[in-house]
């Protein structure tokens, strides 16, 4: 299980600082997810962290600054999904999922047969085995959001950085998802940081919220800390009940103004 701190990380696109002094940690094998209103700059943490993007600051993961590490080492350590990332609709689930072993594979060198075996493992413990050969094209939102997870999954590193994977899929197979993402942090002791639009969703799955707000972190804590009315109404401009559900976790409500 390894660990991820962010100490001062700065982000700076064009002319506009998106994100200044953010700190973080995690703990190994724990969930920490990132909230924030639209263009707070939640996905640019991601990015800054995955390495996608550049940043001033630190990023560690056991104490490893990550900037010092060559792009390879970098994708042993940090697994990446972006919220909207290119499928070729001619390429087959089998082949995209492969493409997460690229670290391990020489400039001018091909997959081995342990390449192969890691990405067929994978692909079943999705249950995606099945649609190995289907061409990416013909998937629905819900299977191609699996085989995203698939792809990173195969890179095997312990830090999973998934940006906002629930989107555009419908309540069942957001539940699927996040489910499958629980059980595969659980049984490997992955490291897991999301971006998360759904607050209610959040709140029932990750051990530690951040929400980012004016280019820093707002608020952190356990979800029960993050999810409250006031900070909800201060930052996201919605009047909400939080009540306590199942489990002791914080569900969101929207509530709708007295006419």
């Amino acid at each position: 299980m390894s660990r991820v701190e962010v100490r001062d990380l700065t982000v700076v696109r064009g002319t506009r600082t998106v994100l200044s002094g953010v700190g973080l940690a995690v703990g190994g094998g724990d969930w920490l997810a990132v909230i924030g209103a639209n263009g707070a700059g939640k996905s640019t943490l991601l990015k800054a962290l995955a390495g996608v993007l550049p940043y001033s600051g630190e990023v560690l993961v056991d104490g490893t600054p990550v900037r010092a590490l060559k792009p390879r080492e970098r994708a042993r350590l940090l697994a990446y999904a972006p919220q909207s990332p290119v499928l070729p609709a001619d390429m087959t689930v089998f082949d995209y999922t492969l493409l997460g072993r690229t670290p391990y594979i020489s400039h001018l060198g091909r997959e081995s047969r342990r390449d192969r075996e890691v990405t067929a493992s994978v692909l079943e413990r999705l249950g995606l085995s099945s649609f190995a050969s289907r061409l990416l094209g013909h998937l629905s939102g819900g299977e191609r959001q699996r085989v995203v997870l698939a792809r990173a999954l195969t890179q095997q590193a312990p830090v999973l950085l998934l940006d906002e994977p629930t989107t555009a899929l419908d309540l069942g197979h957001q539940q699927q998802v996040l489910e499958l993402v629980d059980r595969l942090r659980l049984a490997d002791g992955l490291t897991v940081v999301t971006t998360l639009h759904d607050l209610s969703l959040a709140g029932q799955y990750a051990d530690s919220m951040m929400l980012v707000a004016g280019g820093g972190a707002a608020a952190s804590g356990v979800p029960a800390d993050v999810l409250t009315e006031k900070l909800i109404a201060e930052h996201f401009d919605a009047r909400v009940r939080v009540v306590t559900g199942a489990g002791g976790r914080p569900e969101v409500h929207l509530e709708r103004p007295c006419t």
